[in-house]
C-alpha cells in the first residue's frame, strides 16, 4: 500500500471523519471493480487517492453554503463528495457516460448535488451559472490535462461570471500560468492566464497521489479572474498576436520574431517601434511583460494608422 493510500484516515481540522472517504486506494478499487469500470486514456482519467491534497483543493477554495460550485471530471466523486459537504450547490460535469453510476451510488446522499453527462466544452456555462440561482460560481476539478489549455483559457476568454477557479493541472502547465518575464516556463500562456487573472499555486502533487499513475507530476493552482484586465489594450486580438509572435521562435530577437511572423515588413520598422517604447532593439520577448506588450501593440497599430 502506498503512502497516499494509508492516509486516508482523517485528521483534526481535516476533512470530515464522519463518513467514509472515496478519495482512498481501497475504496477507489472497490467501487470501480463493482461497476466493471476501465481508464480510458483518451479522457485523461487519474483519480486522486489523496486526501491531504484533497484537502488542499478544499482549503483553497474557501467554499461556504453561499457559494455554487462547477466541477468538471468528477471521476468517481473523490472530491465532489467533499464539495457537496461544504458548498450550496454543486454541478459536476462527467463526459464519460459509465462514470454515471458510480456517481449516482457514491454520492446518493447529497441532494444540493447535479449531475451532467456532457462534454464541458460544449456545455453553456453562462446559462448553467444563471439557471443556478448563484449569480456566480466557483470552478474546482481535477481537470484532465489533455483539455487544461482550452477549458481554462474558455473560462476566462468567455468572462463566465467565476469567482475562482482552483484545478489540478500538469506541473509544467501550472508553472507557465504563474511564470514571471525571465524564468524558462514564461511564455504566451504565461501572459493570457495573468492578463485575466492572479495567478496562485497552491501545491505540488507527485504521482502516488492518483490511480493509475500519470507520468507527469501535477500541481494545484488558484486562478482569481480580474474584473477588468491588467492592462488596457485597444485591440485584444491584436495584442496576442503580437505576444504569440514573440514566443514564435524563443531564442530569436523581438525584430526576427515580427519580421518572420510578418507583423510589420520591414526589421528597420520594427526597430524603431522598440526603441520609441523604450526598449532595446535586440530584446527577446521572454523579457517582456504585459505593460511592454501593451505598449508595443499599440505603437503598431499607430504605425498602421489605425
Amino acid at each position: 500500500m502506498s503512502n497516499c493510500e494509508k492516509k486516508w484516515v482523517y485528521v483534526i481540522n481535516s476533512i470530515e471523519t464522519n463518513k467514509e472517504t472515496i478519495a482512498s486506494g481501497a475504496r477507489t478499487k472497490e467501487l470501480i471493480t463493482k461497476y466493471g469500470f476501465n481508464f480510458k486514456k483518451s479522457y485523461g482519467q487519474n483519480f486522486l487517492i489523496d486526501t491531504h491534497v484533497l484537502n488542499k483543493i478544499i482549503n483553497s477554495a474557501e467554499l461556504t453554503k453561499d457559494d455554487y460550485v462547477i466541477e468538471i471530471g468528477p471521476g468517481i466523486g473523490s472530491l465532489t463528495q467533499e464539495l457537496c459537504s461544504k458548498a450550496g450547490k454543486v454541478t459536476a460535469i462527467e463526459i464519460d457516460k459509465k462514470l454515471i453510476p458510480i456517481l449516482n451510488e457514491s454520492l446518493s446522499e447529497f441532494e444540493n448535488l447535479d449531475i451532467i453527462n456532457e462534454d464541458v466544452l460544449k456545455v453553456d456555462l453562462h446559462e448553467l451559472i444563471k439557471n443556478s440561482g448563484y449569480g456566480s460560481a466557483k470552478v474546482v476539478a481535477n481537470l484532465p490535462y489533455y483539455i487544461t489549455t482550452p477549458i481554462i483559457m474558455g473560462l476566462l476568454e468567455n468572462k463566465v461570471p467565476i469567482k475562482s477557479i482552483i484545478v489540478m493541472v500538469q506541473k509544467e502547465v501550472a508553472a507557465r500560468m504563474q511564470s514571471k518575464p525571465g524564468t524558462k516556463d514564461y511564455g504566451s500562456l504565461s501572459l493570457a492566464v495573468q492578463y485575466r487573472a492572479d495567478a496562485y499555486l497552491v501545491a505540488n502533487v507527485p504521482q502516488n497521489c492518483f490511480m493509475p499513475r500519470p507520468n507527469v507530476d501535477s500541481a494545484v493552482i488558484r486562478l482569481t479572474p480580474l474584473e477588468t484586465p491588467k492592462v488596457e489594450v485597444r485591440d485584444e486580438v491584436f495584442f496576442f498576436e503580437i505576444i504569440k509572435s514573440a514566443f514564435s521562435m524563443r531564442r530569436k530577437t523581438l525584430v526576427n520574431c515580427f519580421f518572420n511572423s510578418g507583423i510589420c515588413n520591414s526589421k528597420e520598422e520594427i526597430a524603431k517601434v522598440l526603441v520609441e517604447c523604450g526598449l532595446d532593439e535586440k530584446v527577446r520577448g521572454e523579457t517582456l511583460g504585459l505593460v511592454e506588450f501593451s505598449k508595443l501593440a499599440e505603437k503598431f497599430l499607430e504605425q498602421r494608422g489605425l
